[in-house]
């Protein structure tokens, strides 16, 4: 029970932040225990202390408060926080449900999410095996076949990654081994992990641990592959897409000096800058191709040109990078239709000139 004199858990969040966002390791755990004495269980310190703070971390990055080494470090401290906690409280749970591995889809860095869903699952009675950030699916499939769990979690944040888990999905469930997926990648409603063929989706950490006490794991799927899933994957798009980034890049770059001369004289870091936006608005294209999803491009894009807003970059410098991959990719139905309607979901209005520039020659 709560004492009277217990600090707010509101006033202990805003303890936490102010603590990880000057990188003070000590003040950080020190809130975190505080928490505890309060009466705090470890599942609430981590989901409405730790996890809400993180998301601070994000919204702080995205409204330009933050740095890219400013959000690294705060988060760096808010896992180490964690860490501190988990040994605490090690010694407290009995494992009785089962084993549960616990990874990130190769090429996602965000590993925090996934690190908590594992935390949660301890405190819940499971052994888990937690494997980290970016895990390659051939690094996985070995320890399956070492370990045996009974459920593996898979966790992405970015919708790049859609691609690769799919693979891995797959290969997991080639090993006789059901499949729990979560994180913002797989979409608001786990629409892209039935997409995908996963077994069962969750949209946060307590969701995925109620789910494994409350639902009886599934049978092993038969062995197939992603095509099977994704029959419009036969029309190659997808594949001639993530092929020719570099070149589309590259063509892009190009076409935007010869719109805007300015460019020019950029320096080497802004180019360097323009182009990993540009490399960024291919690799959507080329997963919204893989799921068949318009969505996954134009909220791409919409996140981008708020992200774009509060840097004091105008919104509508994307509009020129999409008409010129529309006329690189002219042969390409599915693409040329995403990046129409991409265009008219930034522009609010069907522009007659773009569609007209797509269908040339």
């Amino acid at each position: 029970m709560t004492s009277p004199t217990a600090v707010s858990f509101e006033d202990r969040t805003e303890q936490l932040w102010q603590a990880v966002a000057a990188g003070d390791e000590h003040a950080a755990t020190a809130v975190v225990f505080d928490a505890i004495e309060d009466g705090a269980t470890a599942e609430e310190v981590l989901l409405d202390l730790i996890a809400a703070v993180q998301r601070r971390v994000g919204e702080e990055w995205a409204a330009n408060r933050m740095t890219v080494a400013q959000e690294h470090a705060a988060t760096a401290i808010n896992d180490r926080a964690l860490s501190a906690l988990s040994y605490r409280h090690a010694a407290h749970t009995a494992e009785v449900r089962g084993r549960v591995v616990v990874a990130c889809v190769d090429g996602e860095w965000h590993g925090l999410p996934a690190r908590i869903l594992a935390e949660v699952l301890k405190l819940r009675g499971w052994r888990v095996d937690y494997l980290g950030a970016q895990v390659p699916p051939a690094h996985l499939i070995t320890h399956l076949h070492q370990t045996g769990p009974d459920v593996v979690a898979l966790s992405s944040s970015i919708a790049t990654r859609l691609p690769t888990a799919h693979a891995a999905i797959t290969a997991v469930q080639a090993t006789n081994t059901p499949v729990l997926v979560g994180g913002a990648a797989f979409g608001e409603h786990g629409q892209y992990a039935r997409l995908l063929g996963a077994d069962i989706w969750a949209p946060d950490a307590v969701a995925a641990a109620d789910r494994l006490e409350r639902t009886q794991l599934p049978s092993p799927q038969p062995a197939h592959q992603p095509i099977d899933d994704l029959p419009h994957l036969a029309d190659q798009e997808y594949t001639m897409v993530a092929r020719s980034r570099t070149q589309l890049v590259r063509t892009v770059m190009a076409g935007l000096e010869d719109r805007f001369p300015a460019m020019r004289d950029y320096t080497a870091l802004q180019r360097q800058h323009t182009a990993e936006d540009i490399a960024h608005i291919v690799d959507f294209l080329a997963t919204a191709l893989y799921i068949g999803e318009t969505d996954i491009f134009t909220g791409f894009l919409t996140w981008t040109s708020g992200i774009l807003t509060a840097r004091g970059v105008p919104a509508h410098s994307l509009l020129p990078a999409l008409d010129i991959l529309g006329g690189e990719l002219k042969d390409f139905p599915r693409a040329v239709d995403m990046l129409t309607r991409a265009t008219d979901h930034l522009t609010g209005t069907r522009s007659m000139t773009t569609t007209h520039s797509r269908n040339r020659g």
